[in-house]
């Protein structure tokens, strides 16, 4: 990016003010390219009216995503809940206060990461989305782990997992496999929500945490 930046300049310099494309869209050499959390911002207010699937008559709020756009971890959970589709923002319920723990305890805050869910709205009931109301959302999904480019991923629970990598497996079976998606190393666990239903799976998930901790941890290395 600074490379490109230092090209513009030198462009601007010379007496070139604008460089057209063959869409017809141009910028201007002295310009700068929008960060990662304006380009996430603009795509928020471009989506929130989105009415590409049944989910989107009964919404109130489109919960796109938040958190650091500069992530180096970013957590992709199911869909949003009751308390989520009030408020806007992901994880703010009961199942977004226990994942706000299981990252502390992996030494981590939740400014550290990005958080947000395979689709947008709420299903009604907080049932599984139907595969193609996933398939409705994905692209916005795709869009913004493009943006982001973080170094690992964390699927909460089989939802995320099936969606990302189309098998339709068993937990177990993607928790304990070497994953990758488009490149980036994933890691599969169970979903705060379940955890909250089935406290006897908290010892599984801590050493899916601590794995990731590991990696998470040699980043700096």
């Amino acid at each position: 990016m600074k490379s490109l930046q230092q090209y513009l300049e030198l462009l601007q310099l010379s007496g070139i003010q604008d460089i057209f494309f063959e869409d017809d869209k141009f910028i201007s050499p002295g310009s700068k390219s929008p960060d990662k959390a304006s380009q996430l911002e603009e795509l928020r207010k471009k989506y929130h009216v989105c009415q590409k699937c049944d989910l989107a008559a009964g919404r109130n709020k489109f919960v796109y995503g938040n958190g650091n756009a500069d992530a180096n971890l970013m957590l992709i959970g199911e869909g949003p809940g009751a308390d989520e589709d009030r408020t806007g923002r992901v994880f703010v319920g009961r199942a977004g206060q226990l994942l706000t723990k299981m990252l502390q305890a992996i030494n981590l805050e939740r400014n550290e990461v990005y958080i947000t869910n395979v689709v947008k709205c709420r299903p009604p009931g907080n049932r599984n989305p139907k595969p193609e109301e996933v398939e409705c959302c994905l692209p916005y999904l795709e869009e913004q782990i493009e943006i982001i480019k973080p170094k690992l991923l964390l699927l909460l629970g089989k939802v995320a997992a099936v969606a990302l990598f189309k098998q339709n497996r068993t937990l177990h079976s993607f928790r304990e496999s070497n994953l990758e998606y488009h490149g980036i190393k994933t890691y599969v666990t169970y979903h705060p929500s379940a955890l909250l239903r089935n406290p006897q799976w908290k010892k599984p998930a801590w050493i899916d945490l601590q794995k990731l901790q590991k990696d998470y941890e040699s980043l700096d290395d």
